[in-house]
């Protein structure tokens, strides 16, 4: 995986109450590649936002089968990475990189 960029590796940040009660404790979640490791994933964030990362913890959200009009589907697996950063950086997702 040397062809990947930063960009590719990070896919969006996630933003939900949770993520919000996380960055509180000096932690930011990203949706990132399934494919992706935690060593990628540390230096995609340090070369994006310029920031230290201490640690990087991952989980996979299989995906749910939900039902549409009567169609069974099912949704994609995710993966996601909460990344702990150093004390005194900050990362704001609400803003465009």
């Amino acid at each position: 995986m040397s062809a990947l960029t930063a960009y590719d590796v990070i896919l969006a940040p996630v933003i939900t109450e949770k993520a919000s009660a996380a960055s509180e404790a000096n932690q930011v979640v990203f949706k990132v590649r399934r494919d992706a490791t935690k060593p990628e994933i540390k230096s995609a964030i340090e070369k994006l936002f310029g920031v230290k990362v201490l640690s990087v913890n991952t989980l996979t959200r299989k995906g749910k089968t939900k039902h549409f009009k009567g169609i069974k589907g099912r949704q994609q697996d995710v993966k996601k990475a909460i990344v702990r950063l150093a004390e005194g950086d900050k990362i704001d997702v609400t803003t465009r990189i």
